[in-house]
Formats: structure tokens, sequence, C-alpha cells
């Protein structure tokens, strides 16, 4: 298994955050999710000093749905960047941890008008309007509350980037956003603009999550600042800003070429300047919002082994004490990962093992066909890159209990969200009148 940020050996036993995983297990049980918080701002301090133009100001959006929680907001005001959110749950989530509300900046393809009116009461920095049918509601909204709100349009550039299929956000079929060859997007662009009530900022698109293929960012940033001009002229208006998304792809087998963050958005920024010089275009500021690229590899979930079994056909399981239900991407989008037993990392992983949960599917596979050490009853199993979407897509399927969430830094670990309890699964559950 690939070893990310503080991850190492020590004394046979892997050690994350100056912290042995087996210190971890005894401390707070597992399955648990472990944060190398030190990874975590190094991810944001590469992306913060190397999204940097003379030419225009620049912007680091944190996407909250790879992993929210307070301490991550704590984090994001730390290093003074923003933050966004594609739900009413985000949006309270984040104003819980205290974070200025003026860096979130909110997402979605059907946003409820509670949700909408949530945005103006908080009075957030901005809105990404999704769809023609959005404008009328919130202009709607805004009207009754006498309040303005800057927005931007979420566009779809067409650009078919190479990841799973259910993860393309820009194809002609996506559910997100207005078509750039849509013959009515400037009718559409023109009613934010007249609207009195809205400040329009500019385009935002996202071509889709976990991308390797760099070319497809850059043809997305031609795409954007092309349309961004076209649009201006037609309108006769300026338009300051342009938001580019996410989903810079990230290590999570041997399979995978990661993204270097220094080397691609010091090419980003390089390929916007010469495109917006090319156009004669103007810009004021361009925005990223990386998210998995930020958490992926700061997380990693530790699991304990509940026993092994060999099937009749050949294949030896290790099952453990979680599964689908704090990992459903192996099952949701044939995700792989990497894995090692935790507490013999110096042991040769020599055994082709299906790790398997205990729900009751059998779909609830964590990894299939892997090489792993000999594993045997109450032994530490620890998988990889799972900071991104292991958390926020986790669930209560067979009435599993959600795993905490511990930070560890500079040998010191801090309980960032406790396990729920059984008592939490039951808490809005009522008795009826039979």
């Amino acid at each position: 298994m690939k070893l990310f940020g503080t991850m190492k050996a020590e004394n046979g036993i892997l050690a994350i955050g100056g912290v042995k995983v087996t210190e971890l297990a005894a401390k707070y049980g597992t399955p648990l999710y472990i944060m190398d918080q030190a990874l975590i701002e190094e991810n944001i301090t590469k992306y913060k000093n190397n999204f940097k133009s003379t030419k225009f100001d620049t912007s680091i959006v944190y996407a909250s749905k790879a992993f929210l929680s307070k301490a991550i907001c704590q984090l994001v005001g730390k290093y003074d960047i923003d933050i966004d959110a594609v739900s009413g749950g985000e949006l309270y989530s984040i104003k819980a941890s205290g974070l200025p509300m003026k860096k979130v900046h909110m997402h979605g393809n059907n946003k409820t008008n509670e949700e909408l009116e949530m945005c103006l009461d908080y009075e957030i920095g901005s809105i990404i309007i999704d769809n023609e049918e959005e404008i009328g509601r919130l202009s709607k909204i805004c009207k009754e509350k006498d309040k303005k709100v800057k927005v931007m349009m979420r566009i779809n550039i067409g650009i078919d980037a190479h990841t799973h299929e259910y993860i393309k956000t820009s194809k002609h079929s996506s559910k997100f956003g207005e078509s750039i060859f849509d013959e009515r997007i400037t009718e559409i662009v023109e009613k934010i603009v007249k609207d009195e009530n809205m400040e329009f900022l500019g385009f935002h698109c996202h071509i889709g999550s976990q991308i390797f293929d760099t070319k497809a960012f850059h043809e997305g940033i031609e795409s954007m600042v092309k349309e961004t001009k076209k649009i201006s002229e037609a309108l006769g208006i300026y338009i300051p800003e342009i938001n580019l998304g996410g989903g810079f792809g990230v290590y999570y087998t041997e399979k995978d070429t990661a993204i270097d963050i220094e080397q691609f958005m010091r090419s980003m920024i390089e390929h916007l300047e010469k495109s917006i010089e090319a156009e004669k275009l103007e810009i004021k500021k361009v925005t990223i919002e990386p998210g998995r690229s930020i958490v992926a590899n700061a997380g990693s979930t530790l699991y304990t082994v509940g026993g092994t079994k060999t099937t009749y056909g050949g294949v030896k399981y290790i099952f453990i004490d979680g599964g689908m239900t704090d990992n459903i991407r192996p099952a949701l989008y044939q995700a792989e990962y990497e894995s090692i037993v935790a507490n013999k990392v110096d042991a040769p992983a020599e055994e082709i093992v299906t790790v398997a949960g205990k729900c009751c599917e059998s779909g609830d596979l964590i990894i299939k066909d892997g090489k792993l050490a000999k594993a045997e009853t109450g032994d530490l199993v620890l998988v990889a890159t799972t900071g991104a979407y292991g958390h926020s897509m986790s669930n209560n399927y067979n009435k599993a209990p959600k795993p905490a969430v511990v930070f560890v830094k500079d040998g010191k670990s801090t309980l960032s969200i406790k396990r729920e309890s059984f008592e939490d699964l039951i808490r809005n559950d009522m008795l009826i009148d039979l």
C-alpha cells in the first residue's frame, strides 16, 4: 500500500500523524475514520501558493461534499479559503461551525425554496444558479425578502471527461447546468442580468470528478473564456468572474497517476492567462473548487478483523467490522482501494484476499482480490484514501452506527465527530397507534 502524508511504520505498526493505529483503535474503537491534518493543510497550501496570477485574482473554494465537519470548516477559516454547499444541511453545518457565511457558495440542481431562503437569511457569498426555472424562484424570494444576492450561472460546456459515467457532469445529457449549445442561453443569462435583485458575477462549470486528463481541463478553460466573451458582447455587459469547478484526480491504486497539485495549478494559470489574452478578455477573478484532492489521501478507515473464511470456490475472505455503510463507493462506482494489515506492516503482502464487510449484501466488498499480509482475528486492516466520500456518503444500512472521525497531528489525536450510538439510530423513530 502506498503511504501518504505522515504515514510511517513504527516497530511494525502503522502510525499516522505520529500516533500508532493500535492506540487509535484502543481509544476510539473501530471502524474509525482517521484524518491526517498535516496532509490536509499541506494540500490547501499547495493550491493557495500555486493557483495565483499577476493578471487576475484567484480563489480556492473547498468542495464540502467530499467531507464536511466543523473541524474542516475551522481549517477553511485558518487558511482563508472559501467553501461551497449543496444542501440546507450543509449550509446549516457550516454556519454552526462559526465560519463567516460570506465565504459560502451554494450549488445544486434542485435547490428548494427553503434552501434559497436560507442562503438569503444567512447572507452567503453567492448562489450558483443551475437552470432557468431557478432564476424565477430566486427572484421571487429576493423580492419577498427585499434582499439582493450575488449569483453565477452554471453552464454545461459539453466536455466528455474520461471518468466514471456516474460522475461525469458536463455531458449534453447531464442534469447540471444550462448548455452553451442551447440557442436560448443568451436569453437565459439576460434574465439574470436584468433582475434588479441579482448581481451577475459570471459563469461556473464542472466537467466531472476524479479526472486525470489535464487536456480536458485546458479545453474547459478555453470554452469558458470563449463563452464569457460571447455572452459579454451579446449583452453588452462586463462579466468579471469565471469558476472552473474541481474534479482533480487522486491516487487510489497503482492504476492511477494522480495530478501533481503544484505543477498542474501552474499549468492551469498559464493556460488561463494565454486564453484570456488571446480573446482580449478582461477577467477580475478565477475560482476553482477542489474537494477530493484536498482530503482523499489524508483520510483512512481502520477496521478490526472479525474472522477469515476460504470458500469452496477458492475465495479467501477477510471479514471486517465495517463495510458499505462506511464506504459505499466500491458498490456504487466499483471504486478500488489499497489496504494494509496495519499492525503487521513489515509482514509480506502475499495472500490474495477479498475484504468483505458485515452488511447483509453479497456486494459489500471493500477490497476485491487484493494482496495483504496474513490476517487473523483481532488484526487491524487499514484502507487508504477514504478521506473523500467515505464519511459523507456513510449510511445506517442494517442499522449500523456511523463511525467516529478523529484528526491526528504531531503525536496527538482529537475526536472530530463522535461515533453514533444505538440510541442515536432510533432518536427520531416513533411508535404508532395500532
